[in-house]
């Protein structure tokens, strides 16, 4: 399974925003782009951004913010553009549905990274079966539950306690012992993280019809 190995940090820094890839470090102040806010490398005086560039940036950020890599992307690009309803609005949707995008929303783990290590370490089930795909999309009405051993309650229940993240309309946390919670309808692009909701959609699909 592929993923990116490199310091996390100069994602953020390249990008201009916070990507929250470190938990509470983000809002601290040792945070990366607090400290040194110039694009990673070697730094040259950078005239106006092209068109294409601007694009590219926008496709970027969403990748990198839910921690998706451009084969990946493709492919919900491709799930996004099938589909009759707004290919932005879907993309989005399908990103949020994600389920470790799902288990950070819910409050299960501190940040993005660390639910997809829960998922990918089979902590996590859904409708009662182990799923270890981090990718996985769930649907209306999919129960995700931690599994139902000492070492997969204790490090959610950490998580619980130092997480602060609201739980968006289109989840439900069922309850916290054991942690459990519920997909109770589709996401739509007011449900999406605040953290991105500044995304220009319009932009990415721009780029990625070419």
């Amino acid at each position: 399974m592929a993923r990116y190995t490199d310091p996390v940090c100069r994602l953020c820094r390249r990008e201009g925003m916070k990507l929250y890839l470190k938990g509470s470090r983000c809002d601290s102040p040792k945070c990366a782009l607090e400290r040194r806010s110039t694009p990673p490398g070697m730094h040259t005086r950078r005239g106006k951004q092209s068109e294409y560039g601007l694009r590219l940036r926008e496709k970027q950020r969403l990748k990198r913010f839910y921690g998706v890599l451009e084969s990946q992307f493709r492919r919900f690009f491709k799930l996004a553009s099938q589909s009759p309803a707004n290919t932005g609005e879907q993309l989005l949707s399908l990103m949020e549905r994600r389920l470790d995008n799902v288990v950070h929303r819910l409050g299960f783990a501190v940040n993005r990274p660390s639910a997809r290590q829960l998922v990918s370490h089979g902590h996590i089930q859904v409708n009662g079966r182990t799923v270890n795909i981090p990718s996985y999309i769930l649907r209306v009405n999919d129960v995700i539950t931690v599994k139902d051993n000492k070492r997969s309650r204790q490090v959610v229940a950490e998580a619980l306690k130092n997480s602060n993240v609201k739980v968006p309309d289109f989840l439900e946390r069922v309850s916290t012992d054991p942690p459990e919670g519920k997909v109770v309808r589709l996401p739509t692009r007011d449900d999406v993280d605040d953290r991105i909701r500044n995304i220009n959609e319009q932009m990415i699909i721009e780029i990625s019809t070419r």
